[in-house]
């Protein structure tokens, strides 16, 4: 049987979890001016700052703690998968508007997607979403035998991780790309409390990522096994 993972691991990933939701928060809306679109419009600001809080709070933080459910929270199994979903169902929603975001401009769609990280975004949200649909026939589908279940059940964790990983990359590559345009335009030093709180962000999210996964993949270990024992002894 697979050895539990430490509580201290979840509590640090609460804590890198919590740092990010504070640094994106005083980003997004202590310098504004750095989000200020081409137009000048006050809806298309205000859209601007709406997508990297949809994006790092909605979308990375709330999936990070869905996938945390299986290592924290008390009930049975099936509370558990619930809770799961529907936080993974929020976390969607998040990612779906985050995107819809940047369609709602002046430049239109295409202006949008020039970049590794909005090309990296919009698969990952189409990715999550997949992932969702496929997870909720595959458990929660009473047509769906145990033994299908018990095959869909290792790819359905790694998958969800693979997807968790890359939306934590496509943040960064977001902050890069971001945080590099405003130094090349001269509106922001390198050496500033802006460019320290992006890059604190940047390495917040690393942090966090690492522990979200290192805690998953032992307790989905732990699942893996108590499924197997289960399937074996009925």
């Amino acid at each position: 049987m697979a050895t539990p993972t430490p509580f201290s691991v979840v509590l640090f990933a609460r804590f890198s979890a919590c740092t990010v939701a504070v640094l994106v928060l005083t980003w997004a809306l202590h310098f504004k001016t750095s989000f200020i679109p081409q137009s000048p419009s006050q809806e298309d600001l205000i859209y601007a700052v709406l997508h990297p809080l949809l994006m790092v709070i909605g979308f990375i933080l709330i999936s990070g703690e869905a996938i945390l459910v299986h290592r924290w929270l008390p009930g049975s199994r099936n509370f558990k998968k619930l809770v799961h979903l529907c936080l993974q169902g929020v976390a969607l929603a998040c990612g779906i508007f985050g995107i819809w975001t940047k369609f709602h401009g002046q430049d239109g769609v295409v202006a949008n997607f020039y970049s590794l990280h909005s090309w990296m975004g919009l698969i990952c949200v189409i990715l999550f979403g997949a992932q969702w649909v496929i997870g909720f026939m595959s458990f929660w589908h009473k047509g769906e035998v145990r033994a299908t279940r018990h095959k869909v059940l290792p790819w359905h964790v790694f998958l969800g991780l693979y997807i968790y990983g890359l939306a934590v990359v496509t943040a960064e590559t977001g902050l890069l790309e971001k945080l590099t345009l405003l130094q090349t335009k001269g509106s922001v030093l390198k050496r500033c409390p802006e460019s320290t709180i992006v890059n604190g962000l940047g390495l917040c999210l690393a942090l966090l990522g690492s522990f979200v996964i290192v805690a998953a993949i032992t307790s989905k270990s732990n699942i893996l096994y108590s499924d197997t024992k289960y399937s074996s002894s009925h």
